[in-house]
């Protein structure tokens, strides 16, 4: 269980502008694991935006701090400043990776990527109560309402992950492969894993061409 609460150069917890974030989150939470955890959560998810389009493959734009001073991340780096605040407190954490396909994604977003499957999306499992839950904090409430989705809650208790149906009855997001869960972030397995699905997007430029995001994509 050691290697789940270690810091590295991606859960990098041991940095000082994520210390002082963790211990502003956490001021007036009570000193419970589970109530810590949420108030994390909380804050991940909707105090980073979520945007894919801001990938990158340099090994330090998958990190903790990175997505905490972008402001802005993807589903991996937001997963692994959570994991990362968790295991600041003492919750082991480790990181899960899957793709999935969104029916509810922009059309200029499935363009780019030229398909409806997102390889390697990131999510979070933290040991809490003697068991792992899985936590996603990916898509922050601003996005969730642009898409008609409510956010995805997490209860410390529960598995958290994306919803298959949106409130109206529309299908959202299913799971269509499994890749296991890491004590850190596998760059290199992900890079590669990207590049595979994604070619089109690397030697010309393009990743370095996208400028916007999914809410502008949106409509707002």
């Amino acid at each position: 269980m050691d290697a789940y609460l270690q810091p590295s150069a991606f859960f990098d917890y041991d940095q000082p502008e994520l210390k002082a974030w963790i211990a502003a989150q956490l001021e007036g939470v009570p000193e419970h694991p589970v109530e810590q955890i949420k108030a994390l959560y909380l804050a991940v998810r909707d105090g980073v935006s979520y945007n894919p389009y801001v990938f990158r493959t340099d090994p330090e734009t998958f990190s903790a701090s990175h997505a905490l001073t972008s402001g802005e991340s993807y589903c991996i780096p937001k997963a692994v400043l959570l994991g990362a605040a968790a295991r600041a407190i003492g919750i082991p954490s480790r990181l899960g990776l899957a793709d999935v396909r969104n029916h509810l994604s922009s059309p200029k977003l499935i363009e780019w990527l030229q398909s409806d499957i997102f390889r390697m999306h990131g999510f979070i499992e933290l040991h809490l109560n003697g068991r792992w839950v899985k936590a996603t904090p990916a898509f922050n409430r601003q996005l969730c309402e642009l898409m008609n989705v409510e956010p995805l809650e997490f209860d410390g208790l529960h598995d958290s992950v994306f919803q298959e149906f949106t409130d109206s009855g529309e299908a959202h997001m299913e799971y269509v492969n499994d890749h296991g869960v890491f004590d850190d972030v596998p760059h290199n397995f992900i890079v590669s894993g990207i590049q595979d699905a994604y070619p089109h997007l690397f030697g010309q430029d393009s990743l370095s061409a996208a400028r916007t995001s999914l809410e502008a994509d949106l409509g707002r």
